[in-house]
């Protein structure tokens, strides 16, 4: 009896051990966890601050605008300079140039991406390394040594200030890059699929668009999202080919706001960069669940 006593509170105390040695082991994790946290804290409102700042700085009075100190929220919040915004006629055409500009762009260059993803991953022909190497090589041109040969280009055309115009320029510089990252969805799919069901019946483009093309859905939202992004917020190419003072994209219209006969409407100018960024956090949050499926596609094989 007493040796039973004995072990049961021998294993009692090795349990009670055990339990103290696990809350051990899990307090300077927990410690850690915690300091991590504050650490991801800290660099999200770092990171969000510029956007706060933007639109606190659009619901501000001009008279208050360049106070000194600073002014971290809008004692008066102002739609003021929103006001503005919404009654000006350049501000709506811009906005449906831009999206013809984007939308036309994305449509051609995620067809033209598709197409050379599957011929790259899928074919082997001769010059395949050589065109992967370009491919590589155009992105790393500066846009700014192209602008005089575009310009020509799309003068000698008649596009110069034209939605097909500029569409045609912003293809140029989405392309190369969605190729790359739609080649490595393509590669992910199983050619397997696409020979059962040419076995089926199909033919070789049926195959590719009734078997492949659903399967890169996640793979399309993430390049679609890139090309969207880098068409809508481009500036300097737009630029130098709108020549039109009433054909603007929306980041060349925002410098209506300022001119050097007068001070800059700094309110005007973050309400305008506010209602800029509206469509893409729209877009973002649309999509934001297939994207995510995109990005990790691939990361686990098998």
């Amino acid at each position: 009896m007493a040796t039973t006593t004995a072990t049961s509170g021998t294993a009692g105390g090795t349990t009670k051990g055990t339990g103290g040695l696990f809350d051990t082991t899990r307090s300077p994790r927990n410690r850690h966890r915690k300091v991590w946290n504050v650490v991801a804290i800290v660099l999200a409102a770092l990171w969000a601050f510029p956007i706060y700042w933007m639109i606190n700085s659009s619901l501000m009075p001009a008279d208050r605008l360049r106070s000194t100190p600073p002014l971290l929220a809008p004692i008066h919040p102002s739609t003021h300079a929103f006001g503005q915004i919404f009654h000006d006629a350049l501000f709506w055409r811009s906005l449906g140039f831009s999206a013809a500009v984007t939308s036309l762009a994305v449509a051609v260059s995620l067809l033209s991406a598709v197409l050379g993803a599957v011929a790259l991953s899928r074919f082997a022909f001769l010059g395949r390394r050589a065109v992967l190497v370009a491919v590589l090589v155009v992105q790393m041109i500066p846009a700014e040594a192209l602008f005089i040969s575009q310009y020509r280009m799309l003068d000698g055309w008649g596009l110069l200030g034209t939605v097909p115009g500029l569409s045609l320029l912003y293809v140029g510089l989405i392309v190369p890059f969605t190729v790359w990252m739609l080649k490595g969805f393509v590669d992910g799919v199983p050619v397997e699929l696409e020979e059962a069901a040419m076995m089926d019946g199909c033919s070789r483009f049926g195959a590719f668009f009734r078997v492949t093309v659903p399967l890169l859905g996640p793979g399309l939202v993430a390049t679609g999202v890139f090309g969207f992004l880098v068409a809508w917020n481009e500036f300097t190419l737009a630029f130098v080919v709108l020549a039109s003072g009433d054909r603007l994209t929306l980041p060349v219209w925002l410098r209506t706001f300022s001119s050097n006969l007068q001070e800059t409407d700094w309110a005007g100018v973050m309400a305008g960069s506010t209602l800029v960024a509206v469509p893409v956090l729209v877009v973002f949050i649309l999509v934001q669940n297939t994207m995510a499926k995109g990005m990790v596609a691939g990361a686990v094989k098998g």
